[in-house]
């Protein structure tokens, strides 16, 4: 009687766990099945939207620009000679103030003259001689009491001591050195008393009221600038600005640099520019009303180009563009883009066409 007592307890507790372990089997395959289902309404969620790259956009349009073109310059003066001696001799008078000014023909230095002002007077007396001789072989001639070959001579005398007259005043013309514009004198290079030889450099006289500004700019603009424009001009320190009116332009373009040279002049009252000075030209080129200006950041160096990402219909789309004049902050697009284009200038890094984004 026990042992069937403890058989029918085994089996009852057999059933009793089998009905548990069932029971719960059931309840994680529930389990399973919600998980999965939660599963897949996130990745549709995703897909919908949510995984879109949120980016900023900059709104383009039509804005008035200045065309400024920024170039540096060298003064030069107006007119600048190196006053050399012409002919050989010793310098007996030195008419100079170093820094001093003068005015056009004064004399600045005299060659030692005594030998040719003796040859001229020589000259002198022959020529009155030969005038003479020259008068009474005319009356003579009248008369036919000479043969019109020897007037000839006479008078080929007379216009021979003239022209050897002429050669010495053409030479004592050289021993004075004059100054052939106004000016300022330089500094000397020789004392009086020195010997001075052909070519000899006595010193150097430059005119700094008006003065010329030497400038380059790119070929691209060459078109841009014209004689008569005006320019600004600035030096270090000085906050000031003064114009200048372009003279003239190098008919030919640097073929190593692709610059051509300006010449532009200003009057200079005060020396406030001085010649070799280093100064800061502002061209201001044709103004440009319908310019679009992007931020520099939105801008994609690529092999062919240039290109930029705008937004449309929630996607990026790639545009290549062409750009123009460039500010510290913004440049400007020639082509490729219109007023009202969405620009994306944020994670520009992180794009590609045609993937979705999400404006911020």
């Amino acid at each position: 009687m026990r042992p069937i007592l403890i058989l029918g307890g085994i089996i009852l507790a057999l059933v009793i766990g089998k009905l548990f372990i069932f029971s719960g089997s059931g309840g994680g395959k529930d389990a399973k099945e919600e998980n999965k289902t939660k599963g897949s309404s996130t990745a549709k969620g995703a897909k919908t939207g949510g995984g879109a790259i949120p980016v900023d956009v900059y709104l383009t349009k039509s804005e008035k620009v200045d065309n400024l073109l920024y170039a540096s310059g060298t003064v030069v003066p107006n007119e600048e000679v190196e006053l050399k001696a012409e002919i050989a001799g010793r310098l007996i008078k030195l008419n100079l103030r170093e820094g001093a000014s003068v005015a056009k023909g004064q004399l600045i230095a005299k060659i030692n003259d005594k030998e040719l002002q003796a040859q001229l007077a020589k000259l002198e007396y022959n020529a009155a001689l030969t005038r003479n001789i020259e008068e009474r072989q005319q009356k003579l001639l009248k008369i036919e009491a000479i043969s019109k070959e020897e007037y000839e001579i006479a008078m080929n005398n007379v216009r021979t001591s003239e022209a050897d007259k002429e050669l010495i005043l053409a030479q004592l013309e050289k021993t004075e050195i004059r100054a052939p514009f106004s000016g300022t004198i330089g500094l000397k290079n020789i004392s009086e008393g020195a010997y001075l030889s052909p070519g000899t450099s006595v010193v150097t006289l430059v005119q700094t009221n008006p003065v010329k500004i030497d400038f380059t700019i790119p070929e691209k603009y060459s078109r841009d600038i014209r004689l008569g424009s005006m320019v600004q001009l600035g030096l270090d320190a000085d906050a000031t600005r003064y114009s200048a009116r372009v003279v003239a332009l190098d008919p030919k373009v640097d073929e190593n640099l692709r610059t051509q040279r300006v010449r532009a002049i200003m009057q200079n009252p005060g020396r406030l520019f001085v010649p070799g000075m280093f100064v800061k030209v502002q061209v201001d080129l044709s103004g440009n009303n319908t310019a679009i200006m992007i931020p520099t950041d939105a801008i994609v160096p690529v092999l062919k180009g240039k290109k930029v990402y705008v937004v449309k219909n929630g996607k990026a789309q790639e545009v290549m563009v062409t750009t123009g004049l460039r500010n510290d902050q913004k440049v400007q697009i020639t082509e490729g883009l219109q007023p009202g284009d969405s620009l994306i200038v944020t994670g520009i890094m992180a794009l590609k066409p045609d993937v979705a984004v999400r404006v911020k």
